[in-house]
């Protein structure tokens, strides 16, 4: 699965019911302020839970912060969103941190912003650009992936064509999970994309004269 790159965090075209973009590596990135300094994480994460603890393992690894703004959005759907100030003046920090990862469209994701105090006091908006900033420069760091929808299909054949139509289902970019030999039949574990599953099921019956099998199983993502 390759990773999707880009300042602006671009996939390629919308994020559908069917895929959609999560961090590609754990990341962060340092802003200065007018002295103040704030350091952004960035993290994959799969629960409400894995975020929350996430936040507290920043918070106690460095306690002698001032603040720990957080944001999260979890579910391929992203539906679960939350933000905190943490002490900041409401709106200026975990919501416009939420802002980031909601317009760059990433799930399954924890920003945390840990602010040293400089001395300055920056003003609501200038709070709102600080954790923007560096929500996004994190983000950037990180890089997104496209988290896609499969469905494993098995396909039985025989131990004659089985060669011909691996071949065929490789070519087309279908992912071959394994291979069975069994006595009579040999059985290839695939994972296709879900409106593949029925194309999948006549290139097969092309290609054996209607002698394979293909039944369709669960659905999952990948990676």
């Amino acid at each position: 699965m390759a990773t999707i790159e880009g300042s602006d965090g671009s996939a390629g075209g919308p994020v559908g019911g069917d895929h959609y973009l999560v961090p590609a590596r754990d990341a962060e990135a340092t802003l200065e302020i007018k002295g103040s300094r704030f350091l952004g994480w960035v993290r994959r994460v799969g629960s409400e839970e894995d975020a929350r603890a996430y936040v507290a393992d920043a918070r106690h690894l460095h306690w002698d912060a001032r603040h720990h703004c957080s944001a999260f959005v979890i579910g391929s759907d992203g539906a679960l969103q939350r933000s905190n100030d943490d002490g900041e003046p409401s709106g200026t920090a975990g919501a416009p941190m939420l802002d980031v990862l909601v317009r760059r469209e990433v799930r399954d994701v924890v920003a945390v912003v840990t602010r040293w105090f400089g001395g300055t006091l920056l003003g609501a908006g200038g709070l709102v650009r600080a954790y923007s900033d560096t929500t996004a420069a994190a983000l950037d760091a990180a890089g997104l992936l496209r988290r896609e929808l499969r469905t494993r299909v098995e396909i039985r054949v025989s131990h004659s064509e089985a060669g011909k139509v691996e071949n065929e289902v490789r070519a087309r970019g279908v992912e071959v999970l394994g291979v069975e030999y069994g006595a009579g039949s040999v059985v290839l574990a695939v994972a296709a994309w879900p409106e593949a599953v029925t194309f999948l099921g006549e290139l097969v019956a092309t290609l054996t004269r209607g002698s394979g099998d293909v039944a369709p199983g669960e659905t999952f993502w990948v990676p």
